[in-house]
């Protein structure tokens, strides 16, 4: 059993987006990335900064940034296969083995089984309900991308939704709203 501040579910840029904020702030953050993202069949021309970029390339690069360059723990190709609360925490099962964190971020896709089982609300559209934080119904849940969405599905909106998700968990554990602004400075 391992025990980290975060866990996320999902490597593609709602879950890559959120450990990398939470990584960089120094919570400890561990992504399961069973690569099954949409992004593997998409070219970039309509994400903000990148003029056209394969998917898999974008993928590549986000990967390393979350966890080569700021610490995020990351399980490549390691499916979750359950997600229970217990107590205060929430234990998360992948590869048969437990692994523990106070918060947990989904970010499946259109695949909404885990936040079903854990008992997050859904819609009349079938799809998580969560407020502009991503938080779910379940306290301490996120999620993120197409998980919330019917239609409407992007990676630039899915990364914004992670982004979300880890600023609203840095502002609970930081006790106050939390703007991760940098400067140049900060390079």
């Amino acid at each position: 059993m391992s025990d980290a501040d975060v866990i996320v579910v999902g490597g593609g840029p709602a879950g890559l987006s959120a450990a990398l904020f939470c990584a960089k702030n120094d919570l400890e953050t561990v992504a399961f990335d069973g690569d099954g993202t949409w992004l593997h069949k998409a070219h970039l021309f309509n994400y903000l900064g990148i003029r056209s970029m394969d998917g898999d390339v974008f993928l590549e690069r986000a990967r390393e940034q979350t966890t080569a360059d700021h610490g995020a723990t990351l399980h490549e190709d390691t499916e979750v296969e359950a997600v229970e609360r217990d107590g205060e925490a929430f234990v998360v099962t992948a590869d048969g083995e437990e692994h523990t964190a106070t918060y947990v971020v989904l970010a499946t896709g259109a695949n909404r089984d885990l936040a079903e089982e854990l008992g997050c609300a859904l819609d009349e559209d079938g799809v998580v309900e969560a407020d502009v934080t991503m938080e779910t119904s379940v306290a301490g849940v996120y999620a993120t991308g197409a998980m919330v969405r019917a239609e409407e599905w992007q990676a630039v909106i899915s990364a914004g939704d992670g982004a979300a998700a880890a600023l609203n968990i840095l502002s609970k554990e930081k006790g106050e709203h939390y703007h991760d602004f940098d400067t140049p400075a900060d390079v």
